[in-house]
């Protein structure tokens, strides 16, 4: 399971290279060493950045791909690799395109802490429990019902299981391809703000930004590949769920 990669769409804009080199180049030099220890198959972590501006919703997998930013582009650019090295060399690959990954473990034993922190949900969190700045809000002018972007949040729980049921199903000779992990279900950013309001009974601080280079207006997942083909089905990834296991672990942490 190949889950390392840079991973920040504004990072990605200003330094490129930066992108294809520890995203793309390092992805071929594992396909390299597979090849030369014969080890066949491979879960590739990618994303939803793979589509761009949605021209239809809920995206499927046969949506067509538009990267808007280097990071997108270079998980794209990895996935057209496994299908050609499968192709060539017999590689068994499929590639997991998340849509918003959140949350932390239910159990309490892990969550989110980046350096720097730039993901909405843990930034809401850290800036009501005053552990951070004023979050940042990026754009408020979108063609959506409050005006700020809309994203499709699933849970970190789910997506480890739904891991586990692909390599499973990989090793057990299910086809080659790709599949979306998300929930179908889109909440804005003043929808995520007010969620965290609710589960932590404080204000989230924040200011009003320009609209980011790189960011869609609004991105939700047709996942029922995932279902069907995989028997998954998210469990924790309500908004509800996603942020009370943020709040509830980033307190613990706190304590």
């Amino acid at each position: 399971m190949h889950f390392a990669a840079s991973a920040y769409v504004g990072d990605s804009m200003r330094d490129p290279a930066a992108y294809y080199r520890n995203n793309l180049q390092t992805t071929l030099a594992l396909l390299a060493a597979m090849r030369e220890t014969e080890v066949t198959a491979l879960l590739f972590s990618s994303s939803c950045s793979v589509y761009g501006n949605p021209v239809r919703l809920p995206v499927d997998e046969a949506h067509p791909t538009g990267p808007l930013s280097p990071y997108g582009q270079t998980k794209l650019d990895c996935e057209n690799a496994l299908r050609w090295y499968g192709h060539a060399y017999g590689i068994r690959w499929r590639a997991l395109r998340y849509f918003n990954a959140a949350g932390a473990d239910p159990e309490g034993l892990l969550g989110e802490a980046h350096e720097p922190e730039t993901r909405l949900v843990p930034r809401a969190v850290l800036a009501a429990m005053g552990a951070a700045p004023p979050l940042e809000v990026f754009g408020r002018d979108y063609p959506t019902p409050d005006g700020t972007a809309i994203r499709d949040y699933v849970h970190v729980t789910d997506l480890a299981e739904a891991h586990v049921l692909a390599m499973r199903s990989l090793l057990a000779g299910a086809s080659c391809g790709v599949l979306n992990l998300g929930t179908g279900r889109g909440f804005s950013v003043l929808e995520v703000i007010q969620q965290v309001e609710g589960a932590s009974g404080r204000n989230v601080p924040f200011e009003w930004k320009p609209r980011r280079h790189g960011d869609p207006c609004e991105v939700v997942a047709d996942a029922r590949q995932a279902h069907e083909s995989l028997g998954w089905q998210p469990r924790f990834s309500s908004l509800e769920s996603i942020v009370e296991s943020a709040w509830r672990w980033h307190r613990s942490r706190a304590a």
